[in-house]
């Protein structure tokens, strides 16, 4: 069997003459937490749809196989691919050391900085130092509590961590939370453009090391072969224009590839 790197001449060509049959890769199973538009989330008749989805689905066109969605809390993403219940996280995930002592990453996907929301007229700002005695939410397992249990708590912020995000921009929305640690991206889209956003904005991104913008695919240690496989998928969607396509769809004319 030749090996994968020898397959493919140009990504620019169908990557099913070979690709597919390094390791006779016949499906691949994504791990996803749908809860988290406009990345991605569950349609009105049960299907999942969003930018994450999309981006997945056209790597495993690209490489001929069968695309399969895992759906699992956000927290136990790590674990589930471990336990191999799925192949991949699909799940707009940061690259972060303590994950890659775990796991290891795709090639980039695209890049989603953080930053803190809160209400236009707060009057206590929109920083990191603001947030002193304040009422801050983060979704549960993600980079942002990791971020404000370590750098936020100890300076005097309460934090409190939800399972959806969702349900920070409710608490958020009724006073029951000052401000919002999260992906600013995210909230662009998927909050402060809508009606019952307009009453909030978000601060500058966050410059801290603990805070990595690079979003990639989540793969097993090991798993050299599905690695390469997919980041060939990534490259050929970027080489056809098919990303772009998918990115114009949800950003418009926004880069968050080179943002």
């Amino acid at each position: 069997m030749k090996k994968l790197c020898t397959l493919v001449a140009a990504v620019v060509l169908p990557l099913s003459a070979g690709l597919a049959h390094a390791k006779e890769w016949k499906e691949i199973r994504f791990g996803v937490f749908p809860d988290y538009p406009p990345f991605e989330s569950v349609a009105a008749d049960g299907s999942l749809k969003g930018f994450d989805i999309e981006l997945g689905n056209a790597i495993c066109a690209k490489l001929a196989v069968k695309c399969t969605w895992v759906t699992n809390d956000f927290d136990g993403l790590i674990p589930a691919l471990r336990a191999r219940k799925f192949d991949g996280i699909m799940s707009s995930m940061a690259v972060t050391p303590a994950r890659e002592q775990q796991i290891a990453f795709s090639d980039k996907l695209f890049l989603s900085p953080t930053s803190i929301i809160t209400r236009k007229d707060a009057g206590f700002g929109d920083t990191p130092q603001s947030l002193e005695g304040k009422q801050v939410g983060v979704l549960q397992g993600s980079i942002q509590e990791v971020y404000a249990r370590a750098k936020l708590a100890p300076a005097g912020a309460q934090i409190k961590a939800y399972q959806s995000q969702d349900q920070n921009y409710a608490d958020l929305a009724n006073g029951r939370l000052d401000a919002i640690v999260t992906d600013k991206l995210e909230a662009e889209l998927n909050f402060l453009s809508l009606p019952k956003g307009q009453a909030f904005h978000s601060g500058a991104a966050i410059n801290d090391p603990g805070l990595p913008s690079v979003i990639a695919i989540g793969l097993r240690k090991n798993d050299d072969e599905l690695q390469e496989l997919i980041n060939k998928g990534i490259a050929a969607l970027h080489a056809d224009g098919t990303y772009k396509e998918i990115e114009r769809k949800y950003f418009g004319p926004q880069d968050i590839y080179n943002e």
